[in-house]
């Protein structure tokens, strides 16, 4: 059986220690190094060149998602395996592009953990079920459709929804402080983007973009 040696890096010590307890009395795991944040991570890499990282997700200045990135710029052959508290599709989905090789979640049975640095130090991808499951949901939803003022500055943003709320063009002129003139452009332009051309028409519109109060 290959020896697997991993380096354990997270903010909270008592984190690492329950780290090292469940992996020590793996057979075949040697714990190389520790660290509590990302700049440690890096130099610990660099020096020990784990085959498996185990990492927090989220650390104070540069986290695991950094480091994580770096190593994979670097082309280190450290396969990272993230920690995190979190279950959301984002953060797994961040993780993995970062270059993370799996996810696994702090509250996981020690089982899961050892089960996770195997998979992961033999070129495997490893995510527990749930998180799995949310993330395929997540791949799997349709895409949010833009909302038809995207196309809008934020001036003209602040313009329509003057508009749309009854105010004459100096009244919008004197709440935003620019000149009259200014606000004149900002509403032919904002018209031509949205294809609208009346007040009742940009009003329907900034009800439907959640701009103005229905």
């Amino acid at each position: 059986m290959p020896q697997i040696r991993v380096a354990v890096v997270d903010d909270h010590a008592v984190v690492r220690e329950g780290i090292r307890r469940v992996l020590e009395g793996e057979p075949g795991v040697v714990i190389v190094g520790e660290g509590a944040n990302g700049d440690e991570a890096l130099r610990l890499v660099a020096k020990e060149k784990p085959d498996v990282l185990v990492m927090d997700v989220a650390m104070p200045e540069k986290g695991g998602l950094q480091v994580a990135a770096e190593l994979h710029r670097q082309g280190s052959r450290t396969k990272v395996l993230m920690l995190s508290m979190y279950d959301q599709p984002e953060y797994v989905l961040e993780s993995v592009k970062s270059g993370a090789r799996g996810y696994l979640l702090k509250d996981s049975p020690p089982a899961e953990l050892r089960r996770a640095v195997r998979a992961v130090f033999n070129g495997e991808q490893f995510f527990p079920p749930a998180v799995a499951a949310r993330l395929t949901d997540a791949l799997r939803a349709p895409a949010p459709q833009p909302a038809a003022t995207d196309v809008l500055t934020p001036r003209e943003k602040e313009v329509l929804i003057g508009v749309a709320g009854g105010e004459t063009n100096k009244e919008i002129a004197a709440r935003l402080g620019i000149s009259h003139r200014t606000v004149e452009t900002h509403r032919e332009s904002l018209m031509a983007k949205l294809d609208v051309r009346t007040v009742a028409g940009l009003t329907k519109l900034a009800m439907e973009e959640g701009l103005i109060a229905g």
